[in-house]
């Protein structure tokens, strides 16, 4: 959808560039029929210009797309398949369209269907007797959410301050996804192990991450997995793929990967499926 519409604004800007030109070559030529002496200006060039004018703002209108249009393909696009990246900000005329998606109920509907597709997964799968079969989760925006941090940054449209963000998480507000905990909870009592994999560094967030997780539910995961000092510096995609490795090592068998960034379902060790939340308000790499 993006690269049609660069297609066609590209050939309009030649258009209307060709039209410029023969704007400018009619002007000449009205300006030498004005300085001929008894000559009125011509009323035909007059019209002429009136018109090319008219079909310029006329294809100014028929291409430009609304916000809330540009914001659903934009979404569209980061969503699916990570067809752009890598991205830093959202764009400012998408801000509405993501908060209205954020807040106004689609994003919870989208989250239901999701979570409906793995359970019905889940429960078309039988635990081996070794105890040792597997899911991973990431944490933030897939069991917690960051939603009121984020809706007070113009839900992505704001640069990234690393400061705030940290501060916001040491509050250790961070409401339960209620849609993941329905699905935490069904793994659980399926007799699934839950292992929960964050990009949080283990140093300074270890504690407050267990704390908000326990005060919002999620209670009775095999292990909470947090960045440790040996993987500072390393990409998402890197780091998370050492943990999954780690975690089969240990002898499980990963049936599922659940999280909202392509990074955390990206590279491998990645386990039977992959199931990628929504999440257009930011994106780590």
């Amino acid at each position: 959808m993006m690269l049609k519409i660069k297609i066609v604004q590209t050939i309009v800007a030649c258009l209307t560039f060709l039209l410029g030109l023969l704007i400018n070559l009619l002007l000449k030529l009205q300006q030498k029929q004005n300085q001929k002496p008894h000559r009125p200006p011509s009323q035909k060039l007059q019209m002429m210009l009136m018109m090319i004018r008219s079909e310029l703002d006329s294809d100014d209108d028929r291409y430009e797309v609304d916000d809330e249009r540009y914001g659903l393909s934009w979404r569209l696009a980061v969503e699916t398949n990570n067809n752009v990246r890598p991205w830093k900000t959202v764009p400012l005329r998408c801000y509405k369209h993501v908060e209205n998606y954020m807040i106004g109920g689609q994003y919870e509907l989208d989250m239901n269907i999701i979570v409906d597709q793995i359970v019905f997964y889940a429960k078309s799968q039988i635990p081996l007797p070794s105890n040792k079969d597997a899911w991973i989760f990431d944490v933030d925006d897939t069991c917690i959410s960051n939603i009121p941090y984020y809706k007070a940054n113009r839900f992505g449209c704001e640069p990234f301050d690393s400061t705030m963000f940290k501060a916001w998480i040491n509050k250790g507000m961070c409401p339960a996804n209620a849609v993941v905990l329905r699905l935490f909870k069904t793994l659980i009592q399926k007799g699934f192990k839950v292992f929960l994999v964050t990009g949080r560094y283990e140093e300074t967030l270890a504690k407050i991450t267990m704390d908000n997780l326990h005060n919002q539910g999620f209670i009775g995961y095999q292990r909470l997995i947090l960045r440790r000092a040996e993987y500072k510096g390393v990409s998402a995609v890197k780091y998370k793929s050492s943990i999954r490795k780690e975690i089969e090592n240990e002898g499980y068998r990963i049936w599922g990967n659940v999280g909202d960034q392509w990074t955390d379902l990206q590279g491998d060790s990645l386990g039977n499926r992959t199931f990628k939340l929504p999440n257009p308000m930011y994106c780590i790499s």
